[in-house]
């Protein structure tokens, strides 16, 4: 765990994992599952450190984790969204480009909507990838999305209906924005591999996960190398 900087001069804790030769190279924030900062969510930092990237995790939640699906809507309910976006997160972001080096962002569930949002509101990240998550239509307008955007989602997922995941391709393609969009027979958190009720959803598809996470690494060595 290290502590950085936010834009408004506070410090917030986060996870962070590094190749050994880890001066320039590239970085990556994940941004949590509702779960909070589990043993799964730091092992994709750690596979992203094993692929020669600084990634670093914003502890969202300050060290508070959840079980079960009520324990981790109180945490997420809980959570200020625009204050982890554009001060964890920004944070984050602006802590691993202190190199001069590219980097992205990532997240997975509420992860993903908050991924979505800083692609929207940020000029720091180069290039983001979004796990089966999206804001509000209040929240902002993707069509004003810059930076290279790949998207995942499960055709039968409960928590972010396909119906609004179309509503956004509608604006991404209004707006000309640089996405690619994939879709998975699957359920919502799908790339958690953790049973249901020891924070995670009891949906993991193996074959969905290493596909979509085979994309997403391909991904960012286009977009952050």
């Amino acid at each position: 765990m290290i502590e950085f900087a936010r834009p408004d001069g506070q410090r917030a804790p986060g996870y962070y994992a590094a190749p050994e030769d880890a001066a320039r190279a590239p970085g990556i924030v994940v941004v949590e599952e509702w779960w909070g900062v589990t043993p799964w969510i730091m092992e994709i930092a750690d596979r992203y450190a094993a692929l020669g990237y600084r990634a670093l995790i914003p502890d969202l939640f300050r060290g508070r984790t959840a079980a079960v699906g009520d324990e981790a809507n109180h945490l997420m309910e809980g959570l200020d969204f625009a204050d982890a976006w554009s001060q964890d997160v920004r944070g984050a972001l602006a802590h691993l480009k202190e190199s001069g080096a590219k980097s992205g962002i990532t997240g997975y569930c509420m992860g993903g909507a908050l991924t979505f949002l800083a692609a929207m509101h940020l000029k720091e990240p180069d290039a983001a990838v979004v796990f089966y998550g999206f804001p509000p239509a209040e929240a902002g307008d993707p069509a004003t999305i810059e930076i290279p955007l790949q998207c995942h989602f499960a055709k039968h997922d409960g928590f972010f209906s396909p119906e609004g995941v179309a509503k956004l391709q509608e604006r991404m393609e209004a707006g000309k924005v640089p996405y690619e969009l994939y879709w998975y027979d699957a359920k919502h958190g799908f790339c958690n591999p953790n049973p249901e009720g020891s924070a995670g959803l009891g949906h993991f598809n193996g074959q969905a996960a290493h596909q979509a996470w085979e994309r997403a690494v391909a991904f960012f060595e286009r977009t952050l190398q």
